[in-house]
């Protein structure tokens, strides 16, 4: 059982579920299901599906992380930056509105799914730490800003297309004398009073004395107000026939089942989005499951989080979805309600399945424009530039990974902003170990500690060389070590022991391994001898296989102390004496 459940958790909290459970689960399904509903039918229109394609996609997928995820709190379903980044791969390779483009939406789907579910198999979770937080903040923020832009030819009611800010900011001003002001009203009226919901409402209705769960569920249900409204004055008023484009008839019936695209040329052209959207939606989900988890002292198994993700979007694929992952606002919404287990997503599951079934003949009048404004409020909440000041004020090159990925993203589209973040990440990441930080350090009198001597008062050796090298050895850094330690042997005339104290050298690669073979030779020729002290069990071990140790000049020492009395001549009074 324990290895079983290690791929199935719920049979870890399935067996001891209880009414106390049943009950919080309940209520934090109603709330998000309220909340999910206006949502999903949104977010399909931005990946420039059918309305009920976002239904689809938050049943199966939610019921499927369900039994295999291990976040507690984690709602799985459409959100706004993996739809983007679907409709900019997908309308790549087929024309909106045509069967071709729902079936590579669910073949993105089917590819985004297995290459999870190999990564949570392989146990390769880790992968994902290559993407920096900083460049995901920059994307995210980049991605927010064209989201925005995409949906204000909704408001506007417009024809007006691109996949780029320049190019969608070209397309809205060239159709502006298009405008439909029906439309524009509506689109205005929603937007703003969302943003009021989202804002004021709920602090207006504690003043007036309701209660934090009743508030709580009256302001998430704002978007369905909005709906709500909305369709009704369009039926109402006949505005439909006034040029307000409406969602139209939306099949009632639950998913269908649906059989991705197998063509070799479909999957290929679609295989690097994949993995591209694959990577975003992890790192968004399990950033959002482990900071939730943590507030209940629970754990997050990475690993197993890409197998409940990798499940749910394989579920999706053959319901008629699209790529779905963990939702930040949703899933915080589930977490304040109280939802004490993943059947919080099952009982939302369900209730998106009654709505399936009997709610989407109400939403035939319903104007895009509204659906646009519940995804313009959503999204410019990801929006933060503050994440230029903290890394300008840090660090200048994570703040030029970012302002890079931010400026991609913005001028060349999602998927090129994606990759440059990856590739800025790695490159960022291979420049901070390419030269690692190499101090020279001494004794701080009556104790036994090392400190950097441009840092404290030291005491020092004239034929004593002491580097603390703070960063494992690989072929990024190899010759860095080398170089240095040349141009300081070569400075240092008096020089008779050079020590490297590998206390921060967590492993050495075989390239770093000849890097100090090449140092050792060199420093026998010139009459130096090299030594090593507090050298860690696992790199010992490493060096220990290899030849390495026998053809060193010098020693090993365990503490970096014990090299000082036995090698210094400060501290042994008979050779300071010579």
């Amino acid at each position: 059982m324990p290895r079983l459940a290690r791929y199935f958790p719920i049979l870890k909290w399935g067996p001891h579920y209880d009414r106390s459970a049943l009950t919080n689960d309940l209520l934090a399904a109603v709330i998000v299901t309220i909340m999910l509903i206006p949502q999903s039918l949104a977010y399909a229109l931005l990946a420039g599906l059918p309305p009920e394609a976002g239904i689809y996609a938050s049943i199966a997928p939610i019921l499927l992380y369900a039994v295999f995820g291990t976040s507690r709190a984690l709602a799985v379903g459409p959100v706004a930056v993996v739809s983007l980044l679907t409709a900019s791969a997908v309308g790549q390779v087929a024309e909106q509105g045509t069967a071709g483009y729902a079936v590579a939406a669910l073949t993105l789907a089917a590819l985004s799914g297995g290459f999870l579910l190999l990564l949570g198999v392989f146990r390769l979770g880790f992968l994902a730490n290559f993407l920096s937080h900083p460049v995901i903040a920059g994307f995210i923020t980049a991605s927010g800003i064209l989201i925005a832009t995409s949906q204000l030819k909704h408001i506007l009611g417009i024809d007006a297309g691109g996949h780029t800010l320049i190019e969608m900011g070209g397309a809205l001003v060239s159709h502006l004398g298009q405008i439909n002001p029906t439309t524009v009203v509506i689109g205005v009226a929603a937007t703003a009073f969302l943003f009021w919901v989202r804002k004021g409402l709920k602090p207006l209705l504690r003043g007036m004395g309701a209660g934090p769960l009743l508030a709580d569920i009256v302001t998430k249900a704002g978007p369905v107000a909005a709906v709500v409204v909305t369709t009704l004055a369009v039926w109402a008023f006949g505005l439909a026939e006034r040029g307000v484009s409406i969602v139209g008839e939306v099949p009632q019936a639950l998913p269908p089942l649906t059989m991705p695209g197998l063509a070799p040329e479909l999957i290929r052209q679609l295989a690097i989005p994949a993995i591209l959207i694959s990577i975003i939606g992890f790192v968004e989900s399990i950033s959002v499951a482990q900071t939730l988890a943590a507030k209940k002292r629970q754990r997050i198994d990475p690993d197993q989080e890409l197998i409940g993700l990798g499940a749910a979007n394989l579920g999706a694929a053959f319901t008629g979805g699209y790529p779905v992952t963990g939702g930040f606002a949703r899933s915080v919404v589930n977490f304040d309600a109280g939802a004490e287990t993943p059947a919080a997503g099952a009982f939302t599951a369900i209730g998106l399945a009654i709505a399936a079934l009997a709610l989407t003949p109400l939403v035939y009048y319903l104007p895009n424009a509204t659906l646009a404004a519940t995804i313009v409020v959503a999204v410019l909440s990801l929006v933060d530039f503050s994440i230029l000041k903290k890394t300008w004020s840090y660090s200048r090159a994570d703040f030029a990974a970012v302002a890079a990925t931010i400026l991609l993203t913005l001028t060349l589209g999602v998927e090129i902003g994606v990759a440059s973040g990856v590739i800025l990440s790695i490159a960022l990441h291979l420049y901070k170990t390419s030269k690692p930080h190499v101090a020279e350090v001494g004794l701080v009198p009556g104790t036994n500690h090392f400190r950097n001597i441009n840092r404290h008062e030291v005491e020092t050796d004239p034929e004593l060389l002491t580097l603390r090298v703070d960063e494992s050895l690989y072929f990024v850094n190899a010759r860095f070590l080398e170089d240095l330690i040349q141009d300081r042997v070569v400075d240092g005339h008096s020089l008779r022991h050079v020590i490297l104290m590998c206390s921060a050298v967590n492993e050495i690669d075989y390239s770093a391994l000849e890097s100090l073979e090449a140092i050792n030779r060199r420093l026998t020729d010139l009459g130096v001898g090299l030594h090593l002290s507090e050298v860690k069990g696992p790199v010992m071990d490493r060096l220990e296989s290899t030849h390495f140790l026998d053809q060193l000049n010098g020693r090993v020492f365990l503490s970096q102390y014990d090299a000082w009395k036995a090698l210094a001549k400060l501290a042994d009074p008979a050779k300071a004496a010579e």
